[in-house]
């Protein structure tokens, strides 16, 4: 059997209930069901976002590209404490407001080419759901009520602190419980929250209320996925209070509830401190690619293992950048010279030497994909050697003055690479929705905008700099040349004439 042939490695992922990597071996052979907790929508997403949503949706790309037929549920928390007060402070509805930002948040994720979940329901459609699955809850003892409100009692359920390990006389709040001297236990939390004047309110048997943070999510994912499913992921901030008391909730109401597989992505850190909402130290979805490329923004997500932290800087972003230019770049440059040959019936094979290295890149990239979603590094190694490729297929091209065309292996060679390296960019999310060209006029539009420039400025500092070397002022061409480069610019002298490209500001 041939390399290229032979069926992708065993996935493995990482549980964070058992704390190792295990063989995915999905419930239901050939389908996958998946639930990532999503976002609360009362202002535009930040990149902290865009780091959980990429990651799984390299996991939903991935598991569809080895067959599985995946139900993947994503809701919007579209009730809660902040969307009542950022709604009370701009003087509009609940309503109004978290649909308008739930639509912004899907305008993110179009951009940065992360497919549209299965399904992706709100809390407000499923308080039926919610009030059915407190009810069940307390009938098992595991839940009390005061004053129209419903308490979790994590006395009544032994294996609480099971996922993130914590002790109970560790155990804090969280970021969303408020302390309340009535609860039995300190670390008890809310299932069901009376209503309180001028909040949204929903009949339930405890009175006007409105559902707790951790319950929507058991009631959802229960609703969609069943009480067993295989994959349920998020953000490591949600370990706990988030999918501890989801976890507690569920099994409490229904013992049979289970996760095969707890998922959890890492933070984006600025200044090596989570970067979040509520401290202020955030950049949004919109800030980033205002500068960069969208794709530039998945890359430099998607260049740390998505269990570690991601540290957010300028010139992180900018080599991420670089890099996206240099990939696209090098797939135009294939696609220019292949283009005269498209069509044709090439009847050669693709030549040994060739083959073997389009099967070991993709064995390889299917040995990290498989070793849980390693998606760093292989990539850049790839687009090099296809680079250092097509470089000698040109320098061939040259050598053969009186013909028009390569030799047909070095084509076949070429169309085998190009296919293999664009089905890559497919599974990672990174192929461009428009064309190639496209993408890098895109790419050098957003270069000029981060360095000052318009494509009018830079032509004459081009123009000053030719005049300069015409004149042997090479002192003054060098420190336009160097000026420019510090501001991400990049000048090649060319037979025809001077060139640009983005590149990494040089330093000064």
């Amino acid at each position: 059997m041939a390399e290229s042939a032979k069926p992708p490695p065993k996935l493995e992922l990482f549980n964070s209930m058992t704390k190792k990597k295990e063989l995915f071996e999905p419930r239901v052979e050939g389908k996958v069901s998946m639930y990532v907790c999503g976002v609360t929508p009362y202002d535009f997403s930040h990149i902290g976002h865009a780091r959980a949503y990429v990651a799984f949706d390299v996991l939903y790309r991935y598991l569809q590209f080895l067959g599985y037929e995946v139900e993947y549920v994503r809701n919007f928390t579209d009730i809660d404490d902040k969307i009542i007060k950022r709604a009370n402070e701009a003087g509009e509805t609940v309503t109004s407001l978290s649909g308008r930002f739930i639509n912004e948040f899907l305008l993110d994720m179009a951009q940065l080419q992360c497919l549209p979940p299965t399904c992706e329901p709100r809390v407000t459609d499923h308080i039926e759901h919610i009030i059915e699955l407190i009810n069940k809850i307390m009938e098992n003892g595991k839940a009390y009520a005061m004053e129209g409100d419903v308490y979790f009692s994590v006395d009544s359920f032994p294996e609480y602190l099971s996922l993130s390990g914590r002790k109970l006389d560790h155990n804090l709040a969280g970021s969303r419980v408020a302390v309340d001297t009535r609860k039995r236990n300190p670390a008890d939390f809310a299932l069901w929250k009376a209503a309180k004047e001028g909040e949204p309110f929903w009949e339930s048997p405890w009175g006007h209320g409105r559902p707790g943070w951790h319950i929507e999510c058991s009631a959802m994912s229960a609703h969609y996925l069943g009480h067993v499913f295989d994959i349920h992921g998020g953000g490591k901030d949600l370990i706990f209070p988030h999918h501890e008391n989801e976890l507690a909730q569920s099994r409490a109401a229904y013992p049979e509830s289970e996760v095969k597989c707890w998922m959890h992505n890492g933070f984006v850190n600025k200044d090596d401190q989570k970067m979040s909402k509520s401290d202020k130290n955030f950049f949004t979805i919109r800030d980033i690619i205002d500068l960069y490329h969208p794709m530039a923004l998945r890359f430099f997500l998607m260049r740390t293992h998505y269990r570690g932290d991601v540290n957010h800087s300028d010139k992180a972003l900018e080599i991420a950048s670089d890099r996206v230019y240099y990939i696209y770049q090098t797939l135009y440059d294939c696609e220019d010279v292949l283009s005269q040959y498209r069509g044709e019936n090439i009847s050669v094979q693709v030549p040994v030497e060739e083959q073997d290295m389009v099967n070991k890149h993709h064995s390889e990239f299917l040995e990290s994909m498989a070793d849980d979603l390693r998606t760093t590094d292989k990539l850049q190694q790839k687009l090099e050697q296809q680079n250092k490729k097509q470089q000698q297929q040109k320098q061939q091209k040259q050598k053969q003055q009186q013909a028009q065309k390569q030799p047909e292996e070095y084509i076949q060679a070429m169309f085998a690479l190009e296919t293999e390296i664009k089905k890559k960019l497919s599974i990672l999310g990174l192929m461009p929705p428009s064309s190639l060209a496209e993408a890098l006029k895109q790419l050098k539009d957003k270069a000029l905008k981060r360095a000052g420039l318009t494509e009018e400025l830079l032509q004459g500092q081009i123009e000053q700099r030719t005049a300069a070397r015409k004149n042997k002022q090479f002192d003054v061409s060098d420190q336009i040349r160097k000026e420019l480069g510090s501001k991400g610019i990049a000048l090649m002298d060319e037979p025809g004439g001077t060139i640009w490209r983005p590149c990494e500001p040089e330093s000064e």
